[in-house]
C-alpha cells in the first residue's frame, strides 16, 4: 500500500509477487464505503423491549449509542444470560474470513475472551471442505495429510503425464490462503502444465474451472454426477485387468468388497454415460489413458460440498488406489489443487506467529453448517461422525469475523433462524447482511487501520502489517472491544496479560522468533521478514508407500481403507461403509436448471463486494448468472437482461451473461452478492443475486454433516417487471443518532 502525495492510497503488490490477487482492486473503496459502520449501533426494537425472540431482525431501523452504553448493555446481557441460562446459551459463531493478521484475527479474540468468561458452543470444520475432514481420517488416517502434502507443483510439473481433474482447478480460487499470499506461484505452475504438455482431462460442467491457457479435454458432466463417472471409470479399470492388484493387495484392504459392488451393480461405462452425460467409449477410452500414463486424480473442494459429498473423495481415492500411483511423485491423489493457493504449494512450513485461545470449558459444539438447526431445534438430536449429539439452548449469538448471510443456505430460514436467540451481537467493519440482522453491532477496523503481523500457511514472508489509515469513525479493533467488555465483567488483566495492541504484537514476535529471525524493532522497520525455504518436491503417502509396516496409516487397518468397518457400523443410510452412487437431488419438472453456486472471481467469498473490481462485473448492478445460450433463447433471454432464479425456497435476480463454456441445463451464480431481500407474496426475493436464498439448508450426510450448497434445482425466467433497486450499498434505512 502506498501513500500519494494527495493523501489517497494506492495498492501496490508485494515485489516479490509473481501474479498479485487482482482482488486488491477492492480495498482502497472499501476503505471509506458508505457502507461503512461509523458508531456502535443498537436495533431499536431490542433498546425499546429488550432482549428476546423476534421476527425484526434484519427488518428493524438502528439507534447509534456510546461506546461506553453499548459495551454496558453488552456486558449486562452477557452476565444475564450466563447466570440464568448458563455458558452453553451462548454460540460463539466467529466463523469466515476476518483479519489478514495473526494477532486481530477475530475468531481467536473472540474465542480467547469466551472463554474466559467461562467458555460458549462452538463450531467444528469449514464450510470449505467441512465433509473431507470427517470422512478422510477414516479412509487415510488423518485430513492434513492429503490437504497439505499432496504432491507439489515442482513435483507435478517434472512428473506427471495426465491429470483428471475432478471439479478442475480453477484459478479464480489460488490467489487466496488464510493469512495471505505474499508470493502467487499457482498461476504460474498452471501455465508450465502447458508448456510441459502434460495433459489434462477437465471434469466440470464449467469450461472456466481450468484456465483457458491450459489445454484440455473437456468432460462436461451433469452436476452432482461426479461419482457415476469414477464408478464407471473403475468398473473399466476392473474388467479389463487394468486394476493395480499387487497395490492393492499391499497398501489397501476393502478392495474385494468396493469389486464386488461394482460388478454386482453393473456400474460400467454405459451405465455411466447414462447417468453423467458422457459418452460410454470416452469413459472407457479415459481409463485406459489413466492405467497407461502417470496419472493424478484431483478432487476439488466444491465435489464435497453436495449431497452425499463423501463420495466423491473416497471414489476418487478408490480411483488412485487402483491405478496403483498413490505414494509415486506426481501421481496418485490429491484433493484441493485450485481451491485454495496453499494446495501444492512448496513455500515454508514454519509456524506462524498466533495468539493463544485458551481452552473452552464447554464441550458442546455443532458442526458449522448447523447453525440454523442449532437455532431453530434445541433439544434435538442429530447424528454425527458416529455420534448422537443435541442441540443446546442458544440465548445469546456472538458473530466476529464472518458472515453467515453469504455462506449459509437457504436464507429465508436463516432469517426465522436468527429469529429465534435473546440477542444477537455482531462485529463488523461494514452494513452487511448479517449486522443488519444483528441486535447489537460494533464497528471494528479493517486491516489498514490498525498494527499487526501478517502471514499465511505456507507463505514466503512474515509481513509488517504498518497502519496506513486512521479508523473510520468510531471503529475499534476486536481487542480493543472485547478489552473493555472484559474490563466490565472483571477479567481485563487476564485477557489483555497487561499489554497493549503493540506490546502484543511484540510479544507474540518475541515468542516466536528463531535465532536468524531479526529483532522485533528490525523487521518493523523492514516491513517483513523472509521465512526459510520449504521443501521443493513432495509427494503424498511416499513413505507409506515405501515400507507400509513401519510407516502405517492412522486408519485401524493402517491401510488405506475403500472399505471401511467403522463407517459402516455406523448404520447410515446416506454413508455406506465404501464409495457408492447415492442418487443426488431428484429431477423436478418445475425447476429443470441446475444451479451451480460457487464461489466468485471478483471478491474474497462476500468481502468487499462494494469494491470496484466486484461492482464491474455485475450486470444491471446484480450479481452476473452464466447460462448457455441454446438455454436463454429457449426463455426469451437476451445478454445483459434481468431474470428471475426462483425455487420453492426463494428467488433471486440477476443479470444474464451468454457462454457456451457451460453445459446446457446449467447455470452459474457465484455466491458473495451481499443480501439484499425484499419480502413478497411469493417468499424472500434477493434483488442482488446471492444463491444461497434458492441453496437447500441439508447437510451432506449423517456422517459428516457438512455443508450441501454448491447446487440447487431452479427456474430462470426473464424478468419483465420494472427491477426493485439494490439498496444493500447504503446504510440501512432508520439508521438514527
Amino acid at each position: 500500500m502506498r501513500v500519494d502525495p494527495d493523501g489517497g492510497l494506492t495498492v501496490v503488490p508485494h515485489p516479490s509477487d509473481p501474479a498479485p490477487s487482482p482482488l486488491l482492486g477492492n480495498v482502497v473503496e472499501g476503505l471509506r464505503h458508505r457502507t461503512r459502520v461509523a458508531r456502535p449501533a443498537v436495533r431499536r426494537g431490542w433498546l425499546d423491549h429488550g432482549p428476546g425472540p423476534t421476527d425484526r431482525r434484519g427488518r428493524d431501523g438502528f439507534v447509534e449509542v456510546g461506546w461506553d452504553e453499548v459495551l454496558d448493555l453488552l456486558a449486562a446481557e452477557l452476565n444475564r444470560v450466563r447466570t440464568e441460562h448458563g455458558n452453553e446459551a451462548i454460540f460463539g459463531g466467529s466463523y469466515g474470513w476476518a483479519s489478514a493478521g495473526r494477532f486481530h484475527h477475530a475468531q481467536s479474540q473472540l474465542h480467547r475472551f469466551l472463554n474466559q468468561f467461562g467458555g460458549f458452543t462452538g463450531s467444528r470444520n469449514s464450510y470449505s471442505n467441512g465433509t473431507s475432514v470427517v470422512l478422510l481420517p477414516h479412509v487415510v488416517g488423518d485430513a492434513e495429510t492429503v490437504l497439505r502434502g499432496a504432491s507439489s507443483w515442482p513435483t507435478i510439473a517434472a512428473n506427471t503425464e495426465l491429470i483428471v481433474a475432478f471439479g478442475g482447478i480453477p484459478a479464480k480460487n489460488v490467489h487466496v490462503v488464510p493469512g495471505g499470499v505474499t508470493r502467487h506461484g499457482t498461476p504460474g505452475h498452471l501455465t508450465a502444465l502447458a508448456e510441459r504438455n502434460v495433459e489434462v482431462a477437465l471434469v466440470s460442467p464449467l469450461r472456466t474451472d481450468l484456465p483457458a491457457t491450459v489445454p484440455a479435454t473437456w468432460y462436461p458432466v451433469e452436476p452432482g454426477t461426479d461419482v457415476a463417472l469414477m464408478l464407471g471409470l473403475a468398473h473399466t479399470l476392473l474388467v479389463g485387468g487394468l486394476h493395480d492388484r499387487a497395490f492393492l493387495d499391499r497398501y489397501c484392504v476393502g478392495f474385494d468388497t468396493v469389486a464386488r459392488y461394482l460388478v454386482d451393480g453393473r456400474y460400467d461405462a454405459d451405465w455411466a454415460a447414462r447417468v453423467c452425460g458422457i459418452p460410454a467409449d470416452d469413459i472407457r477410452a479415459l481409463a485406459r489413458r489413466m492405467a497407461a500414463r502417470r496419472t493424478l486424480v484431483t478432487v476439488t473442494w466444491s465435489l464435497q460440498r453436495i449431497r452425499h459429498g463423501e463420495q466423491p473423495v473416497w471414489a476418487g481415492l478408490l480411483l488412485a488406489a487402483m491405478l496403483g500411483q498413490i505414494g509415486l511423485p506426481g501421481g496418485g491423489f490429491g484433493h484441493g489443487y485450485g481451491s485454495m493457493g496453499d494446495v501444492g504449494d512448496n513455500g515454508p512450513t514454519v509456524r506462524l506467529p498466533y495468539l493463544p485461545q485458551g481452552t473452552n470449558p464447554v464441550r458442546t459444539f455443532i458442526p458449522v453448517a448447523r447453525i440454523a438447526d442449532l437455532l431453530l431445534h434445541p433439544g434435538a438430536t442429530y447424528d454425527y461422525n458416529g455420534r448422537s449429539l443435541t442441540y443446546p439452548d442458544i440465548r445469546l449469538v456472538y458473530w466476529a469475523g464472518g458472515n453467515p448471510f453469504h455462506h449459509h443456505q437457504d436464507l429465508a430460514r436463516l432469517r426465522t433462524a436468527f429469529g429465534r436467540p435473546d440477542t444477537v451481537v455482531v462485529h463488523e467493519p461494514h452494513w452487511t447482511a448479517t449486522a443488519r440482522h444483528a441486535d447489537i453491532v460494533l464497528p471494528t477496523t479493517l486491516p489498514l487501520e490498525r498494527e499487526d503481523v501478517g502471514g499465511g500457511r505456507r507463505d514466503t514472508h512474515l509481513i509488517a502489517m504498518h497502519r496506513a489509515v486512521e479508523p473510520y469513525g468510531e471503529a475499534r479493533d476486536d481487542h480493543h472491544i472485547l478489552a473493555g467488555l472484559a474490563d466490565r465483567l472483571g477479567f481485563a488483566d487476564r485477557f489483555t496479560e497487561g499489554r497493549t495492541a503493540r506490546q502484543w504484537l511484540e510479544h507474540l514476535y518475541d515468542r516466536w522468533r528463531a535465532d536468524d529471525a531479526p529483532t522485533f524493532a528490525d523487521f518493523w522497520a523492514a516491513g517483513g521478514h523472509e521465512l526459510p525455504t520449504g521443501p521443493s518436491d513432495f509427494t503424498l503417502f511416499d513413505r507409506f508407500r515405501a515400507d507400509p509396516d513401519r510407516s502405517p496409516l492412522k486408519t485401524p487397518s493402517g491401510r488405506i481403507e475403500l472399505a471401511s468397518e467403522t463407517v459402516a457400523g455406523f448404520g447410515y443410510d446416506d454413508c455406506p461403509g465404501h464409495p457408492a452412487w447415492l442418487e443426488p437431488e431428484p429431477a423436478d419438472r418445475r425447476y429443470p436448471m441446475h444451479l451451480i453456486a460457487n464461489q466468485p472471481s471478483t471478491r474474497l467469498h462476500s468481502q468487499l463486494d462494494v469494491g470496484p473490481v466486484s461492482r464491474a462485473s455485475k450486470v444491471d448492478g446484480r450479481e452476473p448468472l452464466s447460462l448457455h445460450p441454446d438455454d436463454a433463447a429457449a426463455r426469451g433471454i437476451a445478454a445483459g437482461d434481468v431474470v428471475r432464479v426462483f425455487n420453492d425456497r426463494g428467488a433471486c435476480l440477476a443479470g444474464a451473461v451468454l457462454t457456451d463454456g457451460i453445459r446446457p441445463g446449467v447455470v452459474q451464480l457465484a455466491t458473495g452478492a451481499w443480501f439484499d431481500p425484499v419480502d413478497t407474496p411469493d417468499g424472500v426475493l434477493c434483488v442482488h443475486g446471492n444463491p444461497n436464498v434458492l441453496t437447500a439448508d441439508i447437510p451432506t450426510s449423517r456422517l459428516s454433516q457438512g455443508c450441501a450448497g454448491q447446487h440447487a434445482r431452479v427456474q430462470v425466467e426473464r424478468y419483465t417487471a420494472t427491477p426493485p433497486p439494490v439498496t444493500v450499498f447504503d446504510p440501512p434505512a432508520g439508521l438514527a443518532r
